[in-house]
Order: structure tokens, then sequence, then C-alpha cells
């Protein structure tokens, strides 16, 4: 459909492999992703324990220096237990500063230090403020997401953000991860929309047929533009194959007809655990089902997410 280069800011793995768990497995799931039209790919870690998440850096800041990946994204730990999606409730927690500083200093001590590009936190978290200000001074873009925040307080840390990194903040996969937008509450649904239609921020969007509506995805994309719109795969380990029982950080997931869904038996059962698309995928699917024009869907998968990692 498009001879560009998709640029995939937030991507978990591919053909049996997540991001992380080993050199070869990585260097496989990024394959595959580039053969499919990806140019630029940002391997997307899951919450996990400080010494998991120090290994999974490590292990994927050698791929950064090869150029086989743009870069990682750090989903966590520092997320909502109330809309947690796919993520161990057992090791969410509070920001920690000393993380922040343990991973930077893994991606220096494999010879790139700018290797993190992106960290997904929830702003009703204490010590988010903090949090902001220390990635900030690493060049680590903050990107809300996973919270259950009211939109007063996902706007305030928008804002914070733009003010300490000095340029628009990321909202992880829009509408996912948090609470349904409701005209009594518009929550950070409201304040992202708000915030994106000013130029103020990007918001990310799964358009894989699964996460968002084809009404909603136009809606979107109708009401803040392309230039505020980064589509994004969320691909995780079961992309390229088949249905049937994978993982996702420590959990169980189960996919069926495509679609993949926690089957841990836990309080979080059911929940979509991320996709089994690739972003070439996510743009023929805005362009046949949801209906865009090919140029709009082309900024979003393109010029948008480059803009995002190139600031």
């Amino acid at each position: 459909m498009t001879s560009a280069q998709l640029v995939d800011l937030h991507c978990h793995g591919a053909l049996g492999h997540e991001f992380g768990r080993d050199t070869a497995g990585s260097s496989a799931a990024a394959a595959h992703h580039r053969a499919a039209g990806v140019g630029s790919l940002v391997a997307s870690l899951v919450s996990g324990t400080p010494d998991t998440l120090v290994a999974q850096v490590a292990t994927l800041a050698p791929l950064v220096a090869r150029g086989e990946i743009a870069g990682i994204h750090l989903e966590g730990p520092f997320l909502s237990e109330e809309r947690r999606g796919a993520h161990d409730p057992s090791v969410l927690t509070d920001p920690d500063l000393r993380l922040v500083e343990a991973l930077v200093a893994t991606c220096a001590e494999a010879g790139v230090p700018d290797a993190l590009v992106q960290w997904t936190f929830a702003p009703e978290r204490p010590g988010s403020g903090e949090l902001v200000a220390a990635l900030a001074r690493h060049g680590i873009l903050p990107a809300v997401g996973h919270t259950d925040a009211p939109a007063s307080v996902v706007a305030d840390a928008l804002a914070a953000i733009a003010d300490a990194c000095g340029r628009p903040p990321l909202v992880t996969h829009l509408f996912n991860g948090m609470p349904a937008f409701h005209h009594r509450a518009g929550g950070p649904v409201a304040a992202a929309l708000a915030s994106a239609a000013r130029g103020d921020c990007v918001v990310e969007l799964i358009a894989d047929g699964v996460h968002v509506a084809p009404d909603v995805v136009r809606m979107v994309f109708e009401t803040v533009g392309p230039e505020r719109v980064a589509l994004v795969s969320d691909a995780m380990a079961a992309t390229g194959l088949g249905d049937g029982a994978y993982t996702i950080g420590t959990l169980d997931v189960e996919v069926a007809s495509g679609v993949a869904r926690l089957a841990d038996g836990g309080s979080g059962r059911g929940s979509i655990a991320g996709s089994t698309s690739t972003l070439a995928d996510c743009v023929r699917w805005a362009v046949d089902v949801a209906g865009l024009p090919e140029s709009d869907v082309v900024t979003a998968a393109t010029t948008t997410p480059a803009s995002v990692l190139s600031a």
C-alpha cells in the first residue's frame, strides 16, 4: 500500500519471541517486523522486577547499537493496578528513581547511553513528578498510560512533561489501559484528545481491528489530525504465528482467531494482551476498514512517529 518506511513506537515481539528474553529471539522478532516494512522499531518491555528489566535492557542495548531496533520503551512498572491490562500486578510499583538510574547505566555500559527512548507511567502514582524530571534529564520521553487518573491529573502531567522535555509527550495506546470516556467523567481520554487537538501531545492508536473500533479511530484522526496520531502495532510474541498458548512477561496468554487475551485465571482474565498485527497490517486496516485517507494513515505511521524519535 505504501513504499514509505514505517515507524513503530510500541512493539513487544514476534515469531514466538518477546523482546528482551534473549538476543537471538529479539533479533528474529525485529527482523520479522523489518521484513513487514518497519524501518524504525522501538522494542517495548512490559512491567517486571528491577532485576528482570535490567537484564532485558542489557539484552536489547546491543541491538540498538547495531541498528536492529531504534530504541527501548519501558511500559511500566509504574502503572495503575486498576488499569494494568496485561501487566503482572505483583511487580507494579510507585516510581523508583533508582531503577531509572540503573537502566540508564546499563545502556551506558553497552555504549548506547541514549537507548531508552520512552517510558510509560501512570501519573497518579506518588513520585510521578520526580520521575518526569529524572526522565527528562536523561532524554527519555515520559508517556502517560495504564492510568486511572481523572482528566485534570492527566492534563497536568502532559503539561509538566512538555515543560520538562521541551517537546510534546506521548499518550500510550489511547483508550486502552484507561477508563472509558464518559460525558460526566472524561478521564484520560478527554485530557489526551484536548491536548492533542491543541498540538500539545501525540496519541498512540492500535489500529488492529481489536483494540479500537473503526468509528473511534476515524473520530480521533478527524479531531486531532494525523500529525498528532502515531499508529502502533503493540505486537506481542504471537505475531507472525498462529493461535495457541503464549506468554507476555510472566502472564499466560491465549490467542484465538488472532486475538490475544490473558488466560491466567486471575482478576485480569480476558484482558487484551497486545496485538498479533504488524504495523503494516494496521495501516491496511485503517484504510480498508476504518475508511481513512491513505495519506493520513501513512503520516500517522511514518512522519508523526518519526518526529517523536527525532525530537
